[in-house]
């Protein structure tokens, strides 16, 4: 497999990271992260809806349009990441006051 890092290329990914982590902060935090913020989540989130996707085999076709399609992925893998972290307690509000006061 050939991967090829030209311009387009790490434009439609920043793209497609910046929809998928937008829509998945606002879904599952209510709020966004900021415009890097969002692109990262929208990023990681899309590799781990393709490996997931890959390792059930299962795939989202939308037929002419692919990059709604890797969007859709992205979106879960997204959703995906950022329950974890919030279930793990690693975002903002992990900073919890203590019970004596």
């Amino acid at each position: 497999m050939v991967l090829n890092l030209d311009f387009d290329t790490i434009l439609v990914w920043l793209l497609v990271g910046l929809v998928a982590g937008f829509a998945a902060s606002h879904t599952t935090l209510g709020h966004g992260l900021g415009l890097v913020g969002d692109i990262l989540v929208g990023i990681v989130g899309a590799f781990i809806g393709g490996f997931l996707a890959g390792a059930f085999h299962w795939s989202i076709t939308i037929v002419g349009h692919p990059i709604i399609s890797a969007m859709v992925i992205a979106f879960i893998g997204a959703v995906i990441l950022l329950a974890i972290v919030r279930i793990l307690g690693m975002g903002r509000g992990a900073r919890r006051r203590a019970s004596w006061t």
